[in-house]
């Protein structure tokens, strides 16, 4: 892919991460809006994904009756099994249209007046945006880290979790200081793991992200990510610089992910070193 987005960068230089121009008349090209939409709606994704994710892992193991554990259970890994694209397809006819009758508006009524943060909720009741792609892709990865957080919360030896009720703990209290110390690599892992996954991802992003090139701090507003810049616009690249371009996006997303996987492995690194301290 560097070699493929070889052209790309001679001729655009440092300049191709930073401009926020993408016009392929004029032949000038900038990866800024592709890595600032990608960015933004996994950062939106994980912060919906991972208390989510917390939440069933936690009833799950902890608060749920034993008849209802396995089913709920098989229900989640049956929705990590479903294709990417049958997300974007219910997100472009079913939620789109929640997101711009009742979401939006209400978001911009109450929200979009407000100082310093009015503006990312400001924006026409468009439905399409990264908030509505951001919350497609939680919904996308909640299976996936759950699913992780779950099997590691089962690992915990049963007599940890007595011997704090016995002392008085609560549910919450055990899980808390009991489980989620003993289990916190393995749950670092699973968040990044989901979050690799909505770095890039593709088809469920296209449906409802927009796909314009425009920067935009408003996250009511259609936006484009890396993925989608690609998959939209890679039959249509009718010159060198063109498809070089879309190359060079590849190989920046190869980038950011493996920075995020490396960031992982160093914080995971760091934790089982302070563990074996302990």
């Amino acid at each position: 892919m560097l070699w493929g987005g070889r052209l790309a960068f001679s001729t655009f230089g440092f300049e191709f991460l930073w401009s926020s121009e993408w016009d392929a008349v004029n032949h000038k090209f900038g990866a800024l809006v592709p890595i600032y939409g990608t960015l933004v709606t996994a950062l939106i994704a994980m912060l919906i994904a991972v208390p989510v994710s917390f939440g069933v892992a936690y009833y799950l193991t902890e608060v749920a009756p034993k008849w209802l554990r396995q089913p709920v259970a098989s229900a989640i890994e049956l929705l990590a099994g479903i294709p990417s694209i049958i997300y974007g397809m219910w997100g472009l006819f079913v939620f789109v249209p929640v997101m711009a009758e009742y979401v939006n508006p209400w978001l911009d009524e109450h929200l979009g007046a407000l100082p310093f943060v009015g503006v990312l909720f400001s924006g026409p009741p468009l439905g399409m945006g990264m908030l509505t792609a951001g919350i497609v892709l939680a919904i996308m990865v909640v299976p996936f880290i759950t699913s992780v957080m779950r099997e590691v919360f089962l690992t915990v030896p049963r007599q940890l979790k007595e011997s704090a009720y016995a002392l008085g703990s609560t549910t919450w209290e055990v899980v808390w200081n009991i489980v989620l110390p003993h289990t916190r690599s393995a749950v670092i892992g699973g968040v990044f793991l989901g979050l690799g996954r909505a770095l890039g991802e593709t088809m469920a992003v296209t449906f409802v992200l927009g796909n314009a090139h425009r920067l935009t701090a408003s996250l009511l507003e259609p936006g484009n990510s890396i993925a989608a810049t690609i998959a939209n616009e890679f039959t249509e690249a009718d010159s060198d610089i063109y498809l070089s371009s879309l190359i060079a996006l590849g190989f920046l997303l190869f980038v950011v992910t493996f920075i995020v996987l490396a960031i992982a492995k160093l914080m995971l690194n760091r934790l089982n070193r302070q563990e074996g301290r302990l």
